[in-house]
């Protein structure tokens, strides 16, 4: 007898519980966008190389596209839907709309949810690959524009908003206590002046 290749799973997403079947191959992106109609999560690559699909599992960053929705059964999803308290915006989303951190808004959805991981990520004190001194007696590094850049990376935006990206992330993680270094000037490749007086990445 050959073994079931369906099953109901049970999905707590943006504090929700939602029972629904699903075939064993089912990403976690389709069943969020096919089958719950929370299409806030965008379909890119399909291969988890844009980061278009990016959601939170436990907090951390996910690829939606790249994650079954049968092994994310009993962890906590937040999809862009869930970020926002109401009508209220989320800082990050209010950063990203006052900074044009977005053109056609097509990865916006899964820059915010990475965006949040980052904030959370690097006030834990974790490092990046840019990182000049990793050792924990370091502590946390000052969230410089190469660190925003580093850690958004694995977020890409066709439209090529990269710098209002950055100053977006810096400001939301400046409004939740992070050491942001002031940018020192708007030269090529600069991620641009300060806004309203606050420091930009």
């Amino acid at each position: 007898m050959a073994p079931p290749t369906s099953s109901a799973v049970t999905l707590r997403i943006n504090g929700e519980k939602h029972t629904l079947p699903v075939d064993h191959r089912t990403t976690l992106l389709d069943a969020l966008r096919e089958q719950l109609d929370l299409t806030g999560t965008k379909k890119g690559c399909d291969q988890g190389q844009c980061g278009a699909c990016t959601v939170l599992l436990d907090g951390r960053r996910a690829v939606s596209c790249l994650q079954l929705a049968v092994a994310a059964e009993g962890r906590e999803i937040t999809t862009i839907e869930g970020v926002a308290d109401g009508e209220r915006l989320h800082p990050v989303q209010q950063a990203f709309l006052d900074l044009d951190g977005y053109q056609c808004g097509y990865c916006t959805p899964g820059q915010i949810c990475s965006a949040l991981a980052v904030i959370e990520e690097h006030a834990a004190g974790w490092p990046s690959a840019v990182t000049a001194d990793v050792r924990p007696e370091a502590g946390v590094p000052a969230l410089t524009a190469d660190e925003i850049r580093e850690r958004m990376s694995g977020n890409l935006c066709r439209c090529g908003a990269y710098v209002s990206i950055v100053q977006a992330v810096a400001r939301a993680a400046g409004a939740a206590g992070a050491p942001v270094v002031p940018r020192q000037g708007t030269g090529p490749g600069d991620a641009g002046a300060p806004a309203d007086g606050e420091a930009a990445a």
